[in-house]
Order: C-alpha cells, then structure tokens, then sequence
C-alpha cells in the first residue's frame, strides 16, 4: 500500500539492502548485441535507418569543425534514454529516468565535458557566447551575468525536463486507475479507453524527451568547438 503518491517512483525492490530496481536500467542494454550476430532483419534495419538519420543530423548541428565520431556519443544517448523512458511504460519494471540519479547524473557529466573542453581549448571563443553581438558597453556586465548564469543552470534544466515528463505520466495513469476502485461498471471501460489513450501519449512523450536532451546536449556541445 502506497504511503504517499511519489512512493510508486521509489525503488523499494531490495536484497541485501541492494536496490535491485535500478538493474532496470541495463536491460536494454541486452537488446542491443542480438542485431550484430543475427541475420539482418526488419529490427536491425529499422535501427540503421534511425541511427543513420539521427548521425546526420546531429552532424549537422555540430558543424563542420566537430571531430569525427562524436555524433555516436550523442546518438547512444538517444538510445539509452529511450529504452529507460519505454520500459516504464511496462507493469513492476522501475523508470530510472524519472529519478534525478540517473537524469542529473547524464546531464552533469556532459555538461561539465564540455565545459572543461571548451574553457582549456577554446578560452576565446567561451568568452565571446557571453555578450551577444552588438551589447552596448553598459549592459556587457549584465550579459556576461546572465549567460553565465544560463549556462550554469543548463544542466539542471536537463534533468529536471526529463525527471518532470516521466513522473506527470506515470503519475496520472497511478491516480485514474486508483479512481476505478470505486467507480460503477459502465464507467471502467470509459477509465481503460482513457488510459489507453494515455499511454500512447506516453510513448510519444518516450521518444520526444529521448530526443530533445540528446539535441539539446548537442547544441552545448557544438556551442564549445
């Protein structure tokens, strides 16, 4: 019995005190190696295809002066984010992604890359992304503070979009099938039909995140090169 509503989020699954729930997390990660040894089939070309179209446009939004392969770091986290968002979506599997463990712990790393990266390669051009072109001389102190501060809360804006999408789903599909205990026949099957629906807006919302912190991510990386 659920002693608050966050408490379905909570990986209370545990032996020895070891959160099994998390193992979750790697799951997808099983998935992944059956397309190299089996026989190409609709699965592995729908991968390529979709990999393919993700490499190209993240290539895009790199530039040209991108080094070579880095659009694969931005691809893999397509995919992993979209596994985790997808398996949430099934009964007593653990959402990792709806917890800032895993959400913060992505975005800070990345973030803090490229901040180290562009800082000590790129000292010039760090400086010139915080006064836009054609700040007048008196508003330069209160640029460089803002963009500073901009940039420092990226991260957390990362996270939090991420953690935010998968906790309201979840979190609405947990209160209306918690209504249906008390509600007549006839009206069940108007609650299915509605959760339904639901979660096929979930699965949007899977992929539309998956795809938004990897572009995202994308753009702080090409904002350092």
């Amino acid at each position: 019995m659920m002693n608050n509503l966050f408490s379905i989020f909570d990986p209370s699954t545990n032996i020895f005190n070891l959160s099994l729930n998390w193992l979750s997390t790697f799951i997808g990660i099983m998935f992944i190696p059956l397309s190299f040894w089996l026989i190409p089939n609709r699965h592995f070309i729908m991968w390529n295809f979709i990999s393919n179209k993700l490499n190209n446009e993240f290539k895009t939004l790199l530039g040209p002066n991108s080094m070579k392969g880095s659009t694969f770091i931005f691809v893999s986290l397509f995919f992993f984010i979209l596994f985790n968002n997808f398996l949430g979506l099934f009964p007593y599997i653990f959402t990792s992604t709806s917890h800032l463990n895993i959400s913060l712990s992505l975005s800070l790393t990345l973030w803090l890359s490229f901040m180290i990266y562009g800082w000590i390669n790129n000292t010039q051009n760090m400086f010139i992304h915080m006064i836009p072109q054609g700040t007048p001389g008196i508003l330069m102190p209160f640029m460089v503070l803002i963009e500073t501060i901009s940039n420092l809360i990226r991260p957390g804006t990362l996270a939090v979009r991420l953690t935010a999408n998968m906790i309201a789903g979840h979190l609405l599909l947990t209160l209306l099938s918690n209504t249906g205990i008390n509600m007549p026949n006839y009206l069940i099957l108007f609650l299915i039909f509605i959760q339904i629906l639901l979660l096929i807006l979930e699965s949007a919302v899977a992929i539309i995140q998956a795809y938004v912190i990897s572009v995202l991510s994308t753009l702080y990386s090409s904002e350092v090169n």
